[in-house]
């Protein structure tokens, strides 16, 4: 059986980056742990911006409604700090909230610092997109999304990658299939694709 290939929007809110002030990291380190995690051929569109609610607003739908991105993956500019806009520009492009992504988020960063729980990070559906706030840190994003693994590779905390598939099913997107040594997507039996 031949895997779709899924489009996904990756999206770094950063003031600096944006101006050559320093190197982005948070795009590839998505592109870099998405690649190692999905079976599927994936099509990547790239989006450097600033910390401006309006530009954000106006990147996320066009990844969503004109590149038709199933996923969109946004990173930085999460925080409580005043240029901190990408929770209110995400949650203004939705049609609907997905509360628990966020909820994860922060249990996961909880496990290795107190100050997680400042983090704002929102996921939502915009037509036939998912769209998830993750973190600006690059190994920050691998935990989020891969969850916590004890000394013998078994999960301790299940990432939010877990239902990232699953929840694309249902609204309609890519099957998508995951390697299961980095992440196993979670489906209930009736929706798996037999080989």
């Amino acid at each position: 059986m031949s895997l779709d290939t899924i489009k996904i929007g990756l999206v770094s809110v950063s003031d600096r980056a944006s101006q050559g002030v320093y190197q982005d990291q948070g795009i590839p380190s998505l592109r870099e742990w998405l690649t190692k995690a999905l079976e599927n051929p994936i099509e990547f569109v790239e989006v450097l911006i600033p910390d401006e609610q309006a530009e954000i607003e106006s990147a996320l739908i066009k990844l969503a409604d004109d590149d038709r991105c199933a996923l969109i993956c946004t990173t930085g500019g999460t925080g409580p700090a005043k240029r901190d806009v990408t929770p209110e520009a995400t949650l203004a492009v939705a049609h609907k909230e997905m509360p628990g992504f966020g909820e994860q988020m922060r249990q996961i960063s909880l496990h290795f610092v107190p100050t997680a729980i400042l983090s704002r990070q929102v996921a939502v559906i915009r037509s036939d997109s998912l769209i998830i706030n993750l973190p600006g840190q690059p190994k920050a994003i691998a935990e989020t999304l891969e969850g916590l693994k004890d000394e013998h590779g078994k999960p301790i905390v299940k990432g939010i990658f877990a239902a990232v598939p699953y929840c694309i099913d249902l609204i309609g997107g890519p099957y998508i299939e995951t390697r299961e040594a980095v992440v196993k997507a979670f489906r209930p039996k009736s929706a798996i694709r037999t080989k």
